[in-house]
């Protein structure tokens, strides 16, 4: 086995220091912690949640019953904002099926379920597998065990709300779902209203933050303990499989997504699924992995010299970190996404490389690998504080191999904050 070690240069490059935000947002942790205390259930409508972000710590009664928990703070807000979406498009409630953002508004994270948000209730729907999930991580909400009724038990309780107009996201309704609850629906219109929940998740909380930041450094370790381990003939999948394993051991729920790993040629291949190609000398090996932490996930990528690599691959190498630093340092708030790919872009085009740069420069994380903002060159949207974009330039050369190092940027009021701190070059013989 080969001892693997950072370059000179890419030392000087990497980041020793962690901005107020990150700081902040370590101290915060998990955020609010859920309460244990347990709901009162019954068939009728129940918990109550608060209707603004400055009641979040109060609880109101129901229907004569004792008064109900409330949500922990951040999910409090949450809810707030989403109510606030429903009073400015005059919808009497909306229905949320995405398990996605279930999780995100309620902390919610059985497998089968959906929320129905009115004005000042909070409706879970799931199945009995999910019976204790459901008292354990969302006690302030009504819990209904609706079985294998879905659309009809949904639709009910439009009807014992008295909804006559209910959101829904297109997104996440499948055809099947949509036929269901329309023909159950009676009195109560369905309105496509998309995006509301993906649009306010586009800016981080100091939890999520903290999170997404629990989420790098456990990639960042596990990629350390796995390069330690690379040799000569190791498969791709090999690999792949390792730090899969060093993620979970690491604390992870998992990884963000299957890890590329990609030797050589395959390199070239931007979303290439790690294979039996073994490591050889005078290759390039790209690895693009993420770690899941409490929900939210980092991605990285990474390319490690095998021995010395074509010419090619170097002047490339070259061309992607010129262009990563100048998208990097043009990260703030207010900054166009479009215009950052442009930036990107234009270093490529100038190293003789435009064509072989064939994706957008990078996207939004949190909960998911992709999500809003989108860093495509076509892109119109402004950066704010709070956002989390992957930074991922790259040049890929059929029959050689592919570049691309990625990190991932807090905007932060000032700037932005790198909050990925691995060297951008490591090499192996």
């Amino acid at each position: 086995m080969h001892s693997a070690r950072a370059s000179p240069s890419s030392r000087r490059h990497a980041s020793a220091k962690r901005s107020a935000s990150a700081a902040a947002a370590e101290k915060t942790g998990r955020g609010a912690p859920v309460p244990r205390k347990r709901s009162t259930r019954s068939s009728a409508p129940g918990a109550r949640a608060a209707t603004s972000a400055g009641a979040s710590r109060k609880s109101r009664p129901t229907g004569g019953s004792a008064a109900t928990i409330s949500p922990p703070a951040a999910f409090a807000e949450r809810l707030a904002r989403v109510r606030a979406e429903l009073r400015s498009r005059k919808l009497d409630g909306y229905l949320i099926q995405s398990l996605l953002e279930q999780r995100w508004l309620t902390g919610f994270t059985g497998e089968d379920g959906a929320v129905l948000l009115t004005a000042d209730q909070t409706v879970l729907l799931t199945d009995g597998r999910f019976d204790q999930t459901a008292d354990r991580e969302a006690p302030w909400a009504t819990k209904v065990l609706r079985g294998s009724r879905g659309p009809e038990a949904t639709a009910e309780w439009f009807g014992k709300l008295r909804l006559k107009r209910v959101g829904y996201d297109p997104a996440h309704v499948t055809v099947a779902t949509f036929a269901g609850l329309s023909k159950a629906a009676r009195g109560t219109k369905l309105e496509s209203a998309a995006g509301i929940i993906a649009g306010l998740r586009e800016c981080k909380d100091t939890g999520e933050i903290a999170n997404v930041l629990a989420a790098v450094r456990v990639a960042q370790g596990a990629f350390e303990r796995v390069l330690k381990l690379i040799k000569l003939g190791m498969r791709e999948r090999e690999i792949a499989a390792y730090l899969e394993f060093v993620m979970r051991d690491l604390g992870a729920d998992g990884a963000a997504f299957e890890p590329i790993v990609a030797v050589g040629p395959n390199a070239a291949l931007p979303h290439h699924h790690p294979g039996d190609q073994r490591v050889e000398a005078g290759q390039v090996l790209l690895i693009d992995w993420g770690a899941k932490v409490r929900g939210y996930v980092s991605d990285l990528t990474r390319v490690v010299w095998i021995g010395n690599p074509p010419d090619a691959l170097e002047r490339a190498y070259r061309s992607v970190r010129a262009a990563r630093e100048k998208a990097i340092e043009a990260v703030r708030p207010g900054a166009s996404t479009g215009g950052l790919d442009k930036i990107a872009r234009s270093v490529i085009k100038r190293a003789g490389f435009e064509k072989q740069f064939n994706h957008s420069l990078g996207h939004g994380i949190g909960m998911a690998v992709h999500e809003a903002p989108s860093l495509r060159k076509t892109a119109t949207d402004k950066l704010r504080p709070g956002m989390i974009v992957t930074i991922e330039p790259g040049v890929y050369l059929p029959g050689v191999g592919g570049i691309r190092l990625e990190d991932d940027v807090l905007v932060t009021e000032r700037g932005h904050e790198v909050l990925s701190s691995l060297p951008l070059e490591f090499r192996i013989l």
